[in-house]
């Protein structure tokens, strides 16, 4: 249990360098500064996300479920907003795409993790 959470820690820091990589308005100054973002953003998505999901109910349900990526950019801006000057973002659209983008390599590296261990 407590490996799958180490392991979560990292692919979300993986995660996040490529972002960075990917867009210019998102500054990360190292990977030590990753890990330490994807910690504070774990915890955040423990305590905050479930909050904001329920009181975004009506419009989580309305956009079919895409709002949860919104809530992932405030999660993400939260996480940059206590971090900086080690961690920005400049702008909540990079925050938007930034989120989808660290969303779909989380998915990825994950499934590429579960498949190498069964293996």
């Amino acid at each position: 249990m407590i490996l799958r959470g180490i392991l979560s820690v990292v692919l979300n820091a993986i995660a996040l360098v490529a972002a960075a990589q990917l867009f210019s308005n998102f500054h990360l100054d190292g990977f030590s500064t990753a890990l330490v973002a994807s910690i504070v953003l774990a915890v955040l998505n423990l305590i905050v996300k479930p909050i904001l999901i329920v009181l975004t109910l009506p419009i989580t349900v309305m956009s079919m479920g895409l709002f949860l990526f919104v809530i992932n950019a405030i999660t993400l801006m939260i996480t940059q907003a206590m971090m900086k000057p080690a961690f920005e973002i400049d702008g909540f659209g990079t925050a938007i795409l930034a989120a989808l983008v660290i969303s779909i390599l989380n998915l990825f590296l994950n499934q590429l993790i579960k498949d190498s261990l069964r293996t």
